[in-house]
């Protein structure tokens, strides 16, 4: 786990007056990382980090030579057009260019006129991937999420027998990860077929869905064979990003036995995006908990820093904006708040358990939290659970209705992290509407 040290100190205060601004997402004690270039140029894409409304041009940062040592190394890799080399370098050089912009970055800094010529304002850039994702896992952590689900199709015995003993994944699709932004059309699929037909129906999806979740990105990786224990596991993990693994509800029932989803998950997941390290994460940390009635973790999978700061305090919530309240001039509206400290699993038991069996992660692969629903069905982290599998729909303030999501509709997920005697911190927003699906 990381201790706290100057960078996190929530007096410090920026040259760039943005990041001071009351509400601020990427203030000084936040410093994270997306891939970028000038909106429309031909630019390659590069690594910056958000300060207030600008970013820190880590190639331009590289080419004027303002740092030594790990941190000019870290800010070299950042140049790149994608952040694994970065990711690859480890904990270390994490550390020390965080350390390194910190310092040029705080009111009053020797380095200001230096740095200034290294900023790209935000609303002149656009974003990729952050990085190239070799492999993509999503994981099934929120134990309310599995149990909401879990009754809809078993109300007699919600959860399986495993739930409680192992962290549950299933192998993504990479390829459409897709940055925030970037828009996409609704799937197309098979269905099962009507009552009193045998054939399986062949259309677009009628219940399509979101899953609020959270990304990890693995920095550096681990030896095939060579498992991740549980008190190395955070040196492994660069940091966390939002993502929206959207699910076609309809197309998921007839096709995910007995291998798990496949073309209801694989047309799309977005992601925010920035990155916030799991250094910035550090005063977030908070204690993990499991109902003393529940079996407790087996031994490779607990740690005494599990209980004492395994947790992560992040809010999460889910805004829609229709096309009607679109065209009308209304801003998105919100749909769900919850937090991910309510997870059953934590970042650190993903991870050991993904390469208890030797399993080898690479920077840049992409871990997805799972669906993080809270406590109460006001806090689910799905419309299926939210609507109650589509019973209930829901209402909203321009007297639309939504059991599913329809075409024009876009959803918003922010994040961040805020408490006494602590820097607000936040992720952005991760955003992308639904296009009409492939006509032909």
């Amino acid at each position: 786990m990381y201790t706290l040290n100057e960078t996190h100190d929530p007096a410090l205060r920026s040259w760039v007056a943005s990041a001071n601004d009351a509400g601020a997402d990427f203030t000084i004690q936040n410093l994270p990382f997306a891939a970028f270039r000038r909106k429309g140029s031909a630019e390659a894409f590069r690594g910056g980090v958000a300060i207030g409304d600008q970013i820190v041009d880590l190639a331009a940062v590289a080419q004027a030579g303002l740092f030594s040592g790990a941190a000019a190394e870290a800010a070299q890799a950042g140049a790149e057009e994608r952040l694994n080399t970065l990711m690859g370098l480890g904990q270390p050089a994490w550390s020390a260019l965080r350390l390194a912009l910190s310092r040029g970055l705080r009111a009053g800094s020797e380095q200001q006129s230096a740095l200034q010529a290294c900023l790209v304002p935000q609303q002149d850039a656009e974003y990729s991937v952050p990085a190239r994702i070799g492999d993509y896992t999503d994981f099934y952590t929120s134990v309310y999420h599995a149990t909401n689900i879990g009754a809809q199709f078993r109300p007699d015995n919600p959860l399986l027998p495993n739930y409680k003993w192992i962290p549950i994944g299933y192998h993504g699709r990479a390829s459409s990860v897709n940055v925030s932004g970037t828009d996409f059309r609704r799937p197309q699929g098979q269905t099962r077929p009507s009552e009193g037909s045998s054939t399986p129906n062949f259309g677009a999806s009628q219940r399509l869905d979101i899953e609020l979740e959270l990304g990890i990105f693995i920095g550096c990786g681990n030896a095939q064979g060579e498992p991740i224990a549980m008190a190395d596991a955070t040196q492994h993990v660069f940091g966390l990003c939002l993502l929206n693994d959207w699910s076609a509800r309809d197309i998921q029932p007839w096709e995910y036995q007995p291998l798990g989803p496949f073309l209801s998950k694989n047309f799309a997941t977005t992601i925010s995006p920035w990155v916030v390290t799991m250094e910035a994460l550090a005063p977030y940390r908070t204690a993990f908990t499991r109902p003393e009635a529940d079996p407790q973790p087996l031994p490779y999978l607990d740690t005494p820093t599990l209980w004492t700061q395994g947790a992560v305090d992040v809010q999460l919530e889910v805004l829609v904006q229709t096309q009607q309240m679109r065209d009308a001039g209304q801003a998105p509206e919100s749909l769900i708040t919850t937090n991910y400290r309510h997870a059953y699993w934590t970042i650190e038991q993903m991870v050991t358990h993904h390469t208890v069996n030797g399993c080898n992660l690479q920077p840049g692969d992409l871990f997805g939290s799972g669906t993080l629903s809270g406590p109460t069905l006001d806090q689910a982290g799905a419309l299926i659970e939210l609507t109650t599998g589509g019973k209930n729909p829901v209402t909203l303030a321009n007297g639309e209705s939504r059991t599913w999501l329809l075409d024009g509709d876009s959803i918003v997920l922010r994040g961040w992290c805020q408490k006494d005697g602590a820097a607000r911190i936040g992720f952005g927003e991760c955003e992308a509407t639904i296009l009409p699906a492939r006509q032909g």
